[in-house]
C-alpha cells in the first residue's frame, strides 16, 4: 500500500515489465484514492484512473468533457500517492492542441502516474461508449502523440493512443489511425468501442506486431464482454475495467440509504467494521509514526 513513508518506487519501469508479460495486465478503474487502495488491496498489479468515474465522483455529472485538465491531474496525484502499484491515468484529449499536450504530459508525470491515455476526439470529448462523438484529423492526433512522447522526462512513462473512430467512421479508419499513432511513437494502441467480437478479432489481427493493444472491458458498454482467456488469445496487453468499482459503490450506497430511509437504521451486515476500515486507510501506520516522532 502507499505508505506515508514509503521507499523509493519505480512504478513506470514496473508498468513496462507488467505490459511485457505473456498474460494481459488487468487494471480495474479507480475514481478516487480510496477506490485505488481497494484495487491494490485486492491484488491487482495496476490501477486505471477512469475519467468517467472521476467526473461522476468529483462533480456528479456525465463524462462529456466538463472537467478541466487541472482537476484530472489533481485526482491522478491523489490516486498515485495512495498506492504503490502503477497508475494509468485518463488524460482525455490532452486538453488542447499539441502544445497543450506537452504541458499535460509533464503535469501528469509530476503527479506520479506511470502511464497516460490520450484520445482523438474533438473537445469537449465524450465517454467512448456514448453517442455523438466527433474526431480531430488523424494528422493532428499523430502530432499530439509525437508531442506527448517528446514531452515526457522519464522515458518509461507509457503513452497510450486511443482512437474513437469505430463509432464515427468505422473499423477500417480506426485501424488506419491506430497505425499512424504507432508510427508517431505511441507505446500502446487503444481502439475504443468495437461492437462485435468479430470487430475485436479484426482489430487484434490487423494490429498484431504494430504495438501492444488495450481492451476496454467497459461494464455495460458497447463492446462485447470477452473472457480473459479470449482476450489473452487475441494478444491484448492491457485490459481495463473502468467503471465497475463506481457502479458497485453506487449500488451499495443506494441500498444503504434506501434501508436507512425505510427503517431509520442503516444496515451494517456485510459492511467493514470501523476498525477494518481505519486499518484500510492506514491508521496503524499513523499511530506508529506518532510513537516514532511524537505529536
Amino acid at each position: 500500500m502507499g505508505d506515508l513513508l514509503g521507499g523509493v518506487r519505480a512504478p513506470r519501469a514496473r508498468l513496462r515489465e507488467l505490459l511485457a508479460a505473456p498474460a494481459p495486465l488487468l487494471a480495474p478503474g479507480a475514481y478516487d484514492a480510496l477506490s485505488a487502495r481497494l484495487v491494490e488491496q485486492a491484488g491487482f498489479g495496476a490501477v486505471y484512473m477512469t475519467g468517467f468515474g472521476t467526473t461522476a465522483s468529483l462533480i456528479g455529472r456525465p463524462d462529456v468533457g466538463l472537467l478541466t485538465g487541472a482537476e484530472m491531474v489533481d485526482n491522478a496525484r491523489r490516486i498515485a500517492a495512495a498506492v504503490d502499484v502503477p497508475v494509468i491515468a485518463d488524460a482525455d484529449t490532452g486538453y488542447g492542441n499539441a502544445l497543450n499536450v506537452v504541458r499535460t504530459v509533464q503535469l501528469y508525470e509530476q503527479a506520479g502516474v506511470a502511464g497516460i491515455q490520450l484520445e482523438d476526439q474533438v473537445m469537449p470529448k465524450r465517454c467512448g461508449h456514448m453517442s455523438g462523438k466527433a474526431l480531430i484529423e488523424a494528422g493532428e492526433m499523430a502530432a499530439k502523440v509525437r508531442a506527448a512522447v517528446a514531452a515526457r522526462r522519464d522515458p518509461d512513462l507509457v503513452v497510450i493512443a486511443r482512437t474513437d473512430a469505430v463509432a464515427v467512421s468505422g473499423v477500417d479508419d480506426a485501424l488506419e489511425r491506430a497505425r499512424a499513432y504507432a508510427d508517431a511513437g505511441a507505446d500502446l494502441l487503444f481502439v475504443e468501442a468495437p461492437t462485435t467480437e468479430a470487430d475485436v478479432e479484426k482489430v487484434a489481427a490487423a494490429l498484431d506486431g504494430v504495438a501492444p493493444l488495450v481492451f476496454n472491458w467497459a461494464e455495460g458498454g458497447r463492446t462485447p464482454p470477452l473472457s480473459l482467456q479470449r482476450m489473452a488469445e487475441l494478444g491484448f496487453a492491457l485490459v481495463i475495467y473502468p467503471i465497475g468499482t463506481l457502479l458497485a459503490a453506487t449500488a451499495g450506497i443506494r441500498a444503504l440509504l434506501a434501508a436507512l430511509h425505510r427503517d431509520g437504521v442503516p444496515p451494517l451486515d456485510g459492511l467493514p467494521s470501523f476498525g477494518e476500515f481505519t486499518d484500510l486507510v492506514g491508521l496503524p501506520e499513523v499511530q506508529e509514526l506518532q510513537q516514532r516522532f511524537g505529536g
